[in-house]
């Protein structure tokens, strides 16, 4: 089972108004080769396809996408793979931000 974790500032002291913009997030990762921005995010099982919008920081780790779902001033991620954890903790470092699970 995935574990699913928050990057978020709401933990910080001055946390009023310091919410992880979508524009910061789309700048921060346009840096990052193997990432890139969708608007949609797919999820084919073997009975049923579901689409869900929003604003999504997809991953790409070998054949796999990852997504990274920017909502409501937080980016949150489903840790399915350990290498998934370093690049978390340096994502939620280079935002200024802390790392919550849930």
């Amino acid at each position: 089972m995935n574990q699913r974790f928050r990057i978020t500032r709401s933990m910080q002291s001055n946390a009023g108004d310091q919410e992880i913009s979508l524009e910061e997030c789309q700048q921060y990762f346009s840096t990052k080769t193997d990432f890139m921005y969708q608007t949609e995010l797919t999820v084919r099982g073997e009975e049923s396809t579901m689409s869900v919008e929003g604003d999504f920081f997809m991953w790409k780790h070998g054949e796999a996408l990852i997504p990274f779902r920017h909502y409501m001033g937080e980016l949150y991620v489903a840790v399915s793979h350990q290498d998934l954890v370093p690049l978390m903790i340096e994502i939620a470092t280079d935002l200024r931000a802390d790392i919550v699970e849930g």
